[in-house]
């Protein structure tokens, strides 16, 4: 699972603008800054230490204040989202975690144009309740990234994919405010860089920008396109179905996955950050290192093209090849029983040294046996 829920560690070394101090926020209603706020219960993982610091801004103006705090103390700024794809350190955090939620209510939906209908998004919108709005009014695009935790800001940072869509296909727009200079800014798709699980919000221009809202423009007149194998199978006797019947699969298949986060921790599967793990793409030779150390067919192993000479592989696979199966335990952390990809808090009592532990051993055998790395999806915070 990819997530949403982050824009990344900032060092807050750079001066107020002057502009900034004397003019429009010169008069702000205080933001609220606690001390010392345990970080775990705001992670989908149920683990890391204390904040700090800790502040929830709903508008920009306390966006701006609580930046202006943490720079006037030389504190060290994480902004945080819906905490579904990050590991938070046992020590915890020593500036200020900013969580932005803004205007979590606010939808605005522009009047059709050239066949086209475009909403303007808040960054603290819930990201699935938006995929179900647009999937309930008919609108195929996002349907296939139902059940993905987090909010609406978090989207564009790493592209957020699953079962054949990308969240670049329909993002028109991004509007953000620029961290060096306090002042808006808007980017085209274009601008923002995107490729798989990346854009320049994660690598060129990471921890420069704070997402407020997402523009995204949907084809009034396209009908979906299954592409993903669970999809096809779960449709295979149905005829054209419609976005809300693929949002209600795509959460259905999550479900068994144990890749929906859900609002309890009854079930340990579901303490987790989803996909722990990036899919790699390697040389398209690389097969053939594989099916020696396996001693099986190239044409046996699971694989898509993504480019000339290039191929990804399922990390699951190769973990469960490594000898790693569903619900392989160590200590306190554990793979899900039910998606090798997803390492959880098994016994609820994991710490962020257990989970970094059971990386370690899995990354390592992965490596001893492909040669072939295996890198972290969630963010990790220290």
């Amino acid at each position: 699972m990819t997530d949403n829920s982050k824009l990344g560690t900032v060092q807050c070394s750079l001066p107020l603008p002057a502009s900034r101090l004397n003019g429009e926020y010169r008069n702000l209603t205080q933001v609220q800054i606690e001390q010392n706020i345990p970080l775990a219960p705001y992670t989908t993982l149920r683990i890391g230490g204390p904040a700090r610091y800790f502040a929830q801004a709903t508008t920009e103006a306390d966006l701006i204040e609580a930046i202006t705090f943490a720079r006037t103390n030389d504190l060290p700024l994480f902004i945080l989202g819906g905490g579904s794809n990050l590991l938070v350190s046992d020590a915890g955090f020593p500036g200020l975690v900013l969580q932005a939620a803004l205007a979590p209510n606010a939808l605005h939906i522009a009047p059709p144009i050239n066949g086209e209908i475009t909403y303007t998004v808040p960054a603290g919108y819930d990201w699935d309740a938006f995929v179900l709005a647009t999937s309930q009014a008919g609108l195929t695009g996002i349907e296939s990234l139902a059940g993905i935790p987090g909010m609406v800001g978090g989207s564009p940072v790493q592209n957020i994919g699953a079962y054949g869509q990308e969240v670049s296909q329909t993002i028109s727009a991004v509007h953000a405010l620029d961290l060096e200079t306090l002042t808006p800014r808007t980017f085209s798709r274009e601008d923002c860089g995107f490729a798989y699980r990346t854009s320049i919000f994660n690598s060129t221009h990471r921890n420069r920008y704070i997402i407020t809202a997402v523009e995204f423009t949907f084809a009034l007149a396209a009908t979906p396109t299954l592409t993903y194998a669970d999809l096809k199978k779960h449709f295979a006797a149905t005829t054209n179905p419609t976005p809300l019947e693929i949002y209600e699969a795509v959460r259905a298949i999550r479900r068994t996955k144990g890749m929906l986060i859900l609002p309890t921790d009854a079930e340990p599967d579901f303490r987790s950050a989803g996909s722990f793990f990036k899919n790699p793409i390697v040389p398209a030779a690389t097969l053939n290192h594989i099916a020696v150390a396996l001693s099986i067919a190239p044409e046996k192993i699971p694989h898509w093209p993504t480019g000339p000479h290039e191929i990804k592989l399922p990390a699951a696979w190769l973990i469960e090849q490594a000898g790693f199966p569903k619900g392989f335990t160590q200590g306190n952390a554990a793979i899900s029983t039910c998606h090798t990809l997803a390492l959880v808090n098994h016994s609820g009592q994991a710490t962020c040294a257990d989970l970094l532990a059971l990386r370690d051993t899995i990354t390592q055998k992965v490596q001893s046996l492909f040669e072939i790395p295996l890198h972290q999806e969630p963010v990790y915070l220290s």
